[in-house]
């Protein structure tokens, strides 16, 4: 906290003396007093909304193709091997640089905000799954084998435990990388949201309107870290990453 302050500090210091102009980078409360401005009024709300909005969905579309391929893919060697060309030929690729093509195919509303974060929250989660189901302990793999479970058993009592924690920290990147794509169609395409606030508050040369949205997205980004964590920490109680030491 007292570095967060330092740094804010030393960016007020160099926009007062002159060092930085105010244009380019407004004072830290010049964009903390437009902020406070800013959540007093309903149209900020309505935008945040707009974009937790095509987040919320478009991170659903994730979770729900993502899981279910990655653990199809990470239970099997062979079709491991067989996609991973496939795979590592397409994961490199931007999904903001597939957006002309999906303006065509999905026109410019909610869909293609949609759209366009499930490609990008996708990979996350996909390898998270896929590697977690190859990660298995091999302990319980070998118990499970001694005590002759068979190949279900081992996959609901075994595999998916195993993965869970992977699982977990895949969704808490995607949910990240979603905000990011979701901020950034808005502004790109224009769609309703904080993106296109800021892309307006910009082209109406207002810098400390433009940051203090940015700085909203921001906060709202970590908002959703802090929640996904303590999400974590409660539903995987049971699991050795999240257990601590008992004070002697």
């Amino acid at each position: 906290m007292l570095g967060t302050l330092a740094f804010f500090a030393l960016i007020e210091l160099a926009v007062v003396t002159g060092v930085v102009m105010e244009t380019a980078l407004p004072r830290p409360t010049s964009i903390a007093s437009e902020l406070f401005d800013l959540i007093q009024t309903r149209e900020f709300w309505a935008a945040v909304g707009n974009t937790m909005k095509g987040w919320a969905l478009g991170l659903g579309l994730a979770i729900a193709a993502a899981v279910p391929i990655g653990i199809v893919v990470g239970s099997s060697a062979w079709l491991y091997r067989s996609v991973r060309f496939v795979v590592d030929f397409i994961r490199p690729i931007p999904s903001i640089a597939l957006l002309p093509l999906f303006i065509l195919v999905f026109g410019i509303d909610l869909s293609l905000k949609v759209y366009i974060i499930a490609l990008g929250a996708f990979w996350p989660l996909f390898f998270q799954t896929m590697y977690g189901v190859q990660d298995v302990d091999p302990v319980a793999r070998d118990t499970a084998t001694a005590y002759r479970l068979g190949r279900f058993m081992r996959f609901f009592f075994i595999s998916i435990p195993g993965a869970t924690p992977y699982i977990a920290t895949g969704l808490r990147i995607s949910a990240s990388i979603a905000l990011l794509l979701g901020v950034g169609t808005e502004m790109v395409v224009g769609l309703a949201g904080i993106g296109q606030d800021i892309f307006k508050a910009q082209y109406a040369g207002e810098p400390a309107r433009a940051y203090a949205l940015i700085a909203s997205s921001g906060l709202l980004g970590v908002a959703i870290a802090i929640g996904f964590n303590r999400l974590e920490r409660h539903t995987l109680r049971w699991h050795p990453s999240q257990l601590r030491e008992l004070p002697s």
